[in-house]
């Protein structure tokens, strides 16, 4: 064991226990918090807008804050990119996250400097738990890779701005950058494939041990790390590779595909980073749920999902939350979003302590006749019946088609990127059909009743997602494919990708 890693068990160890204590405490601590924040923020404009200075109670909170998403908070954030300080929070902010929206454009999300250590500090929490809790450290010892955005950023009136990512950059502790890749330099290459080639320059003869990055684009780096070597995996070129750690995406899609150019299965962390804060991680390898992030500034709301766009949504603090229903995530934070609906839908799997899983997005889901499908009952769909009949997915999204060309009933799509194809296509369809049934009533209704017709798949080129991606500017870095739309517009600019 070389010294970084002999070093830190300690460290892990009193981190860890203070983990599990918060999480013994979780509904106590946040309701402490709500008042330290409403407290703190009581003389910014927001705070003196809703009379935070008459709030006493959560039933207050409810009242004099109503949810709302970045539209709605827009107006406060206007005059914060303007320079003006105490608006949402207390002063200005330390940087603004800068991110796309479908409806708002560019988006401005504030990071204060109560808020910004805890981007980087939960993702050191998470691991030194890690550490603590399996022994597991000797990776601390070699090189570590974090695919993100490009660390530069601009100044917006005074505010240093860029993607998320690119400001955790910044943040990043002096003891952590000397093991840690690609260099600085690399990072800031805006075209992906250009910065990827780079990223291999650099790390293809080094003792990488941990990896993070999103899933889809991680696979693109072992790709090419394959093709540029020569080795049949990655574990004859990186032997020592011991941990990957991710977010953004679930990983159970890519995850047959990525332990084939793994050359095997690695110990894996769940991460749920958000521009808003960092929600929550996973804290056992044995447990797919992520552990709430109770005490980062940031107090939480939950609104069932079928009434996030009611008028007066019923709005639930952490100790009212009931295992099995699907809410709308809401936050309240020290950098000053107040009832912000981060349009993420979660689920709680355990109470004790406070587990959830991330189920998909507020506003992709499919819903076209009434059905109410979401990303999570798709993907565990395709799962299911993938693996079950030993196919690798690469990518997939799916799509309501309300007028079939040919005139036909209406149906889902599914447009699916395979790395091996079905022998029977229409035999594995009726399989993933059967699943959605199995899992969503509403949708087993609209079959039953001949509404719906059963789902159709749309077998895709090699890299077909990659080059759509790549038309869209929206190539490697953070972003994503949504995995369901309830409309064709991803579908009609994927048609041409599809295998005629």
């Amino acid at each position: 064991m070389a010294l970084k890693s002999k070093l830190v068990k300690p460290f892990a160890r009193i981190i860890s226990s203070k983990i599990d204590r918060e999480a013994r405490k979780a509904v106590k601590i946040q309701e402490s918090l709500r008042q330290k924040l409403v407290h703190q923020a009581s003389n910014t404009l927001f705070g003196k807008d809703h009379w935070f200075s008459e709030i006493r109670t959560y039933k207050d909170f409810k009242s004099n804050v109503p949810v709302r998403d970045y539209e709605g908070l827009k107006p406060y954030i206007t005059k914060i990119v303007e320079g003006q300080p105490d608006i949402l929070w207390k002063g200005r902010p330390a940087y603004l996250a800068k991110t796309s929206g479908t409806t708002s454009g560019v988006k401005y999300i504030p990071i204060s400097k109560e808020s910004a250590p805890h981007h980087v500090g939960t993702a050191r929490n998470m691991v030194f738990h890690h550490i603590a809790k399996t022994g597991h450290s000797d990776w601390m010892d070699g090189k570590m890779i974090f695919l993100s955005g490009s660390p530069e950023l601009t100044q917006t009136n005074g505010i240093a701005t860029g993607r998320l990512s690119g400001i955790v950059n910044h943040l990043i502790p002096g003891w952590l950058k000397s093991n840690r890749l690609p260099s600085y330099e690399t990072n800031c290459i805006e075209d992906w494939e250009t910065k990827l080639d780079h990223i291999i320059d650099e790390t293809i003869d080094q003792n990488m041990t941990m990896i993070s990055g999103i899933p889809p684009w991680v696979q693109m780096y072992y790709e090419r790390l394959l093709d540029r070597s020569g080795k049949s995996n990655i574990l004859e070129l990186f032997p020592n590779y011991s941990l990957f750690v991710y977010g953004g995406v679930n990983f159970e899609p890519y995850r047959a595909k990525l332990e084939e150019l793994v050359g095997a299965s690695i110990k894996s962390l769940e991460t749920y980073p958000a521009s808003e804060g960092f929600i929550a991680f996973q804290d056992r390898l044995d447990d797919p749920g992520l552990l709430l992030n109770v005490n980062v500034g940031i107090f939480y709301e939950f609104v069932p999902v079928d009434e996030i766009f009611s008028e007066n949504p019923t709005r639930l603090s952490l100790g009212e939350v009931e295992l099995g229903t699907n809410y709308a995530l809401i936050i309240n934070s020290n950098s000053g979003l107040w009832g912000y609906n981060i349009g993420d839908t979660v689920k709680f799997v355990s109470t004790d302590p406070y587990r959830l899983v991330v189920t998909g997005r507020v506003k992709h889901f499919i819903s076209a006749f009434g059905e109410h499908v979401i990303g999570k009952e798709v993907e565990e769909a395709m799962l299911d019946v993938a693996k079950a009949e030993n196919i690798r997915i690469v990518e997939f999204t799916v799509a309501p088609q309300v007028n079939p060309p040919d005139g036909s009933t209406p149906y889902h799509e599914w447009f699916v990127e395979f790395d091996n194809l079905p022998e029977n296509m229409t035999e594995f369809a009726k399989k993933v059909d059967l699943k959605m049934t199995e899992q969503n009533i509403y949708y087993l209704d609209l079959i039953e009743g001949n509404i719906l017709q059963p789902l159709k798949i749309r077998p895709m080129q090699p890299n077909a997602f990659r080059n759509y991606m790549k038309t869209q500017g929206k190539l490697g870095g953070q972003n994503k494919v949504p995995r369901l739309s309830n409309d064709r517009k991803i579908a009609d600019q994927l048609e041409p990708y599809t295998i005629k």
